[in-house]
């Protein structure tokens, strides 16, 4: 084995934290991608064997979760009481884990590559957007990272983002960055131009309106509760959380006033009497509706992570279905895992798959709940009927670190690929409101209670991603790797 490759890309892998929120230099997402693409392909050994491009792959994959996920750490060892040695293993085991869809990608680029920059740098592209869209959905997915995330506006390739989503943008990225690498190494200005014709058109696609205004502006108070995720759970202290609720509602009238996720932090049949009714009349005072996060039960007795709606209109839910595995529920065979570690409401029930977008103010809002805006292409399917988007979220598990600004970066993305506003709802923070261009148009300070004041219009229409989701950049991908493969056999 050459240490010295895999080190390199353990490195490039670390430092593509930096082209992420916080900090959101994008450029150096191409350069992170274009030292993986020189250490297996221009700069490799001849003969580079599979094994080789694999652990290459596999560093870099795992330098950038350690560096960008690590805040797992926090939520097992803090909050959930997990010994640090256990905790600390925890979050390697997990990161390696993840690495392995890019040693995926680099064992079969190591396999398949010619020789031949051009085809190359497509084949590296190719690649990478199938490994980071595998890592999306397979084992109920983890698209957290996924490079694409790094490019949103003034990013170029953002552009992109309402044709193609997120898996595409990282396609692209990967075959700008490969091409920049192959113009270097072999002095040729046509791969450059290539980058450059990329880069322009993904700059011109940021001018296109996929969708358009539709009915009056609503006025909107966006709620941040700021409450200590080791004090939300305490009995003795239930009732100052349930008082917090009421009284910032009381103080921020709207026509529609959103409470962040969990924001009663027990089952709904267990709130005080009158409780519900009250935040009712405040709505209804308020002249619209009112959501809050709660959990619920169904007659069977399943617990589902939920948003209920309050007011004028007609009474909702919407019941989270994409749940976080070891957080919101155990995959099979690993109940021992919640022997070691403390985490409330655990043991939940997936909502359905498809639920109509709630009648709120007006406008029909889609609601997901707090990593439910990781997976684009769930989100699209209250499209084209949900005129906003609206996630709730509790990201006090994860204390001061790079997971709330890295969640707000995400939910830019989700806002380009819909052509619909998100607006965002947080415990501890980013608590925003992002226009259909991905830009943040409003956004309170993180760990304050506050309120964000504002007026916002539903749009409609259909961008081409929120029409077809994913599979035109997989299948572009897959017709690569298949051409690739009849290549490879024919020889």
């Amino acid at each position: 084995m050459d240490w010295r490759r895999q080190g390199s890309a353990l490195l490039a892998g670390g430092a593509s934290v930096f082209a992420y929120a916080p900090f959101e230099l994008f450029p150096l997402a191409a350069v992170s991608l274009g030292l993986l693409f020189w250490l297996l392909g221009p700069g490799a050994p001849a003969g580079l064997r599979v094994r080789d491009g694999f652990f290459i792959g596999f560093a870099w994959g795992l330098g950038a979760m350690l560096a960008g996920v690590s805040w797992i750490y926090i939520a097992l060892q803090r909050f959930g009481g997990m010994p640090v040695p256990l905790a600390a293993f925890a979050v390697l085991l997990f990161c390696a884990f993840m690495g392995l869809y890019a040693g995926l990608a680099g064992g079969l680029f190591a396999w398949l590559k010619r020789g031949r920059a051009g085809l190359d740098a497509a084949l590296f592209a190719a690649l990478w957007l199938l490994s980071e869209w595998l890592r999306g959905w397979a084992f109920t997915g983890f698209p957290w990272l996924v490079s694409g995330y790094s490019q949103t506006p003034p990013s170029p390739l953002a552009g992109f983002a309402a044709l193609f989503g997120v898996y595409g943008v990282g396609g692209l990225l990967a075959l700008v960055s490969a091409l920049g690498v192959v113009a270097l190494h072999g002095r040729n200005w046509r791969p450059a131009a290539l980058a450059v014709l990329v880069l322009g058109s993904g700059f011109g696609l940021r001018q296109v309106s996929w969708t358009e205004p539709v009915g009056a502006p609503v006025r909107v108070a966006l709620l941040q509760t700021n409450i200590e995720q080791s004090l939300k759970w305490r009995p003795e202290m239930l009732q100052q959380w349930l008082d917090r609720n009421v009284q910032m509602l009381r103080d921020n009238p709207a026509e529609l006033v959103v409470l962040p996720e969990t924001t009663i932090p027990l089952l709904v049949d267990y709130l005080p009497a009158g409780y519900l009714e009250e935040v009712r009349r405040i709505a209804e005072r308020n002249g619209g509706d009112a959501v809050l996060g709660t959990f619920t039960r169904d007659r069977e007795g399943h617990v589902f992570n939920a948003a209920v709606s309050l007011g004028r209109s007609p009474s909702g839910e919407y019941n989270k279905q994409h749940l976080v595995p070891f957080g919101e529920y155990s995959p099979p065979l690993f109940q021992w895992f919640y022997a070691l570690v403390n985490i409330p409401m655990a043991d939940q029930t997936r909502g359905a798959v498809r639920q109509p977008p709630l009648l709120l103010a007006g406008q029909k809002v889609a609601i997901n709940i707090c990593y439910e805006d990781v997976f684009g292409e769930e989100l699209i399917r209250s499209l084209p009927e949900a005129t906003l988007m609206l996630n709730i979220s509790n990201l006090a598990w994860y204390g001061d670190s790079f997971a709330q600004p890295q969640h707000l970066q995400i939910a830019r993305l989700r806002a380009l690929e819909t052509g619909r506003p998100m607006l965002r709802s947080t415990n501890t923070g980013m608590t925003a409101l992002i226009a259909p261009d991905g830009a943040v148009s409003a956004v309170l300070p993180p760990f304050e209670v506050g309120a964000l004041h504002f007026a916002v219009r539903g749009y409609q229409g259909l961008t081409p991603y929120a029409r077809w989701g994913n599979w035109p950049a997989v299948a572009l991908a897959l017709a690569v790797l298949g051409l690739e493969l009849a290549r490879r056999r024919r020889s």
